[in-house]
Order: structure tokens, then C-alpha cells, then sequence
């Protein structure tokens, strides 16, 4: 009879030290993740990152871009809180003054930033967001978010930069120019970042984009977040 509660009571404690091990790796999951991811896509003017991260959202669900503060002044076709928040210089510096932005850089004399409130607000609720921004901005987010994962866009040759910059057609020579040498200093920075797309074919730079969000979150980590119920039911034995 002794030795029979002592197998039972053996059983016990091995059952209770189970779930208590699978309670304690899913507390250290919850604990060191956050709910949403965060991806940084940054490149030197003129590359296409706009049009390939237009092209993402089409073709990724759950993913958000976070819409810029700027000072530059609103041009044709553009909605105030779509494609930026738009205001002045004394009020973004007042922002910046109160920590208001992830991160915020002056590019051709105007001031860009992105707000830390709504981002955490929006990775806290699970969605993931995409911040495109420049590299002194990712350089900041970086700091703030070190498991951000963050990309940078480079185009095929100098050449096609010069091509596509001039193509806008908005621009006098001197302009390019100076864009282009601009973008070659953005451009030697690309060490910094996790991954790099050459956007030579761009329905294949999309698809790299896209492998890039998808592979992150099939990380363990966020695999373990989001199927935590179904992961609890497949490690704990169930005799019938």
C-alpha cells in the first residue's frame, strides 16, 4: 500500500513540475515579446521604397505604416493623417522637446518624425507596423528598439539612381546632383541594417520584402505568442 501512494504520489509532483515548466516558458515568452513586430525599410531618395512598400501592403495582411510628422508643406493630392501629418516647425520642436517621436531628422530643410505613442499603441494591440523612414531615423529607432527589424533598399547601379532621379522631372541638373550625392552618402550606411534588397527586378524586391516579413514571424517567439493555446494542448499529454 505504501509503495503504491508513493508511485501516486511520485505521479503528482512530475505532472505538477510539467505544467509548471510549461507555465513558466510561456510567462518568459509573454514577458520578453512584444505583441506586434516592428520593421524598419529605409533608402536613399529615389530608390523605389515607396512603391515597393505600397506593393507590400497590398500583398501582406497585419501590417501597418506608420503615418510621418512633417513640416514640408502638403503638395496636390496629399491628405492631412494618410500620407503625413502635416504641421509646423514650433509645434514639431515642441514634440521633439517632449519625447514625443521614435525618431525625427531635418532632410532638404524639413523636419520628419514619427510618433512614439502611436506606434507602441499599435504594436501593443498586435498589429506589426513598418516605419519608412531615412537612415538617421532607423540609426534612432535602433537605439529605442534594438529588436526591430530593419531593411535597406539599394538600387541596381548608380546609373539607374541617376535615371530614376531625373526622371521626376520636377528638378534642375544641380538639384540631381546634389540628390545623388546625397544618396550616395545614405547609401554607406547599408551595413547597419539586418537585410539588404538590390531593387534591380521589382516584383522579385517585393517578394523579398514580403519572405523577409513572413520569415519573422515564424520565429519561435512569436509562434509561441500567437498559438500559445494550441502549442499548451500539443506538449501535455492527454491519456484517454
Amino acid at each position: 500500500i505504501l509503495s503504491y501512494h508513493l508511485n501516486i504520489y511520485a505521479k503528482l509532483f512530475r505532472l505538477m513540475a510539467r505544467y509548471t515548466t510549461i507555465a513558466k516558458i510561456f510567462y518568459h515568452i509573454r514577458k520578453n515579446i512584444m505583441s506586434g513586430l516592428l520593421f524598419v525599410v529605409s533608402a536613399a531618395s529615389g530608390t523605389g521604397k515607396t512603391s515597393l512598400v505600397k506593393a507590400l501592403l497590398d500583398r501582406v495582411s497585419n501590417l501597418h505604416v506608420s503615418v510621418s510628422h512633417t513640416t514640408r508643406g502638403q503638395r496636390s493630392g496629399e491628405l492631412d493623417g494618410v500620407h503625413y501629418h502635416f504641421t509646423n516647425t514650433e509645434t514639431f520642436l515642441d514634440q521633439v522637446a517632449q519625447g514625443g517621436f521614435i525618431e525625427y531628422a531635418e532632410v532638404f530643410g524639413n523636419y520628419y518624425g514619427t510618433s512614439q505613442a502611436k506606434v507602441q499603441e499599435q504594436l501593443q494591440q498586435g498589429h506589426d507596423v513598418l516605419l519608412e523612414i531615412d537612415w538617421q531615423g532607423a540609426d534612432q529607432v535602433r537605439r529605442l528598439f534594438p529588436e526591430s527589424k530593419q531593411i535597406f533598399i539599394l538600387p541596381p547601379t548608380q546609373y539607374d539612381l541617376r535615371q530614376r532621379l531625373s526622371n521626376r522631372g520636377t528638378d534642375s541638373v544641380e538639384v540631381i546632383e546634389h540628390r545623388l550625392s546625397c544618396a550616395v552618402e545614405d547609401m554607406r550606411h547599408f551595413a547597419n541594417f539586418d537585410y539588404i534588397i538590390i531593387n534591380d527586378d521589382f516584383n522579385k524586391a517585393v517578394h523579398d520584402l514580403e519572405a523577409i516579413i513572413t520569415a519573422n514571424r515564424l520565429v519561435t517567439l512569436q509562434q509561441s505568442t500567437r498559438h500559445q493555446q494550441l502549442i499548451e494542448n500539443l506538449i501535455t499529454l492527454h491519456r484517454e
